[in-house]
């Protein structure tokens, strides 16, 4: 009876470590998958995003930059992000596989919620790069615009950007955004105030300019004090005139010579 017993038992171990090495092998064969389809994920999307012109869209941003600095680039960590999903998956499908009862808990909590971790990521990473973006372009639109309340607009434009996306995220793992919602309104209240107040006065300066480019009270070269400033006059065009004296550049806003009245020079 006592030899029956433990032919029994170590028959059962003996299936039991047949099972166990069965599941650590096909466990091990799914992981090296995954490594095997991470890593062409990661190069297909590497090229695809090279393909779709994404370096040369984000070229000079911050965000680039900055990864330039650290031997990288804004697609390299985009498909390396891509190809770190594709192995956790097959990771917990491994260990779901190897029967291991703790992780069958924890695989069925994340897997609904790894997606959702790595689209709020995503979202975050786009709003980072695409507000670097807007904020360069906005800049550009307004070089030759030389009023200091121009100055915020690209700031406010990037920072607007980059809000928008947090609350996208932040909505995507669940994250209540009521309240940050509220705060994007009086942001945006916020922001659309100041365009008002900075556009009103490109628009005085403009129209001040119109008047003055089509009666020429002054000409380039002429000498004249304008609202305290005294020089010769390089530039005029429709927001600014540009009035160079010995040790300075004054730039005026049209708006303001309009207002204050100028003083010619007779030479």
């Amino acid at each position: 009876t006592t030899d029956a017993m433990l032919q029994t038992g170590f028959d059962a171990i003996v299936r039991l470590l047949d099972v166990v090495s069965f599941r650590l092998w096909a466990a091990a064969l799914v992981f090296l998958v995954g490594l095997v389809v991470a890593l062409l994920i990661g190069r297909v999307t590497a090229g695809t995003l090279r393909r779709v012109g994404i370096p040369g869209a984000i070229e000079g941003t911050e965000f680039e930059r900055t990864a330039r600095e650290f031997d990288t680039s804004t697609v390299t960590i985009i498909s390396r992000l891509v190809a770190y999903l594709t192995v956790a998956v097959f990771g917990f499908a491994a260990l779901s596989i190897f029967g291991t009862g703790y992780v069958d808990r924890f695989w069925s909590d994340v897997a609904g919620f790894l997606p959702q971790l790595f689209v709020a990521f995503l979202v975050a990473l786009i709003g980072l790069i695409v507000g670097d973006k807007v904020e360069l372009v906005v800049a550009d639109r307004l070089k030759s615009v030389k009023l200091p309340q121009t100055g915020a607009l690209p700031t406010a434009a990037k920072y607007s950007v980059f809000y928008v996306a947090t609350l996208v995220a932040l909505s995507q793992i669940g994250v209540e955004t009521l309240s940050l919602v509220v705060l994007l309104a009086a942001y945006v209240l916020a922001v659309i105030v100041l365009v008002v107040v900075a556009f009103q006065t490109m628009l005085a300066s403009a129209a001040a300019g119109v008047y003055l480019l089509l009666q020429q009270p002054y000409g380039i070269g002429d000498e004249v004090h304008i609202a305290g400033n005294s020089g010769i006059v390089k530039e005029i065009d429709l927001f600014v005139t540009h009035v160079e004296s010995d040790d300075d550049v004054y730039i005026i806003p049209n708006a303001k010579v309009f207002r204050g009245g100028i003083v010619r020079v007779r030479s």
